[in-house]
């Protein structure tokens, strides 16, 4: 299934200057293996060490939060990702 995501300004240029980046996958984890493989320098920017989403990441399918699901979010042919910074304070 071909799936587009969109990657954001902050990891743009860790992706050769990409916008958005088609993809094959399931699910969302498929789909950003498939973003880590086009570009490896985005890996340790989007998984932690036991290769889970960055808890300061989230991502959206087609405008709606993947979590609780989050990797494991099926998607389909012409699903939109984007990946969200989280921005948190007090």
């Amino acid at each position: 299934m071909s799936v587009e995501i969109n990657i954001p300004q902050f990891l743009q240029h860790y992706a050769s200057g990409a916008k958005v980046a088609e993809v094959n996958g399931g699910n969302v984890g498929e789909c950003l293996a498939g973003l880590v493989k086009k570009f490896p320098q985005l890996k340790p920017l989007l998984f932690d060490k036991s290769g889970r989403l960055h808890s300061y990441l989230d991502v959206f399918v087609n405008r709606q939060s993947a979590y609780p699901e989050e990797l494991a979010k099926p998607v389909s042919d012409g699903d939109e990702l984007h990946i969200i910074n989280i921005i948190v304070g007090g």
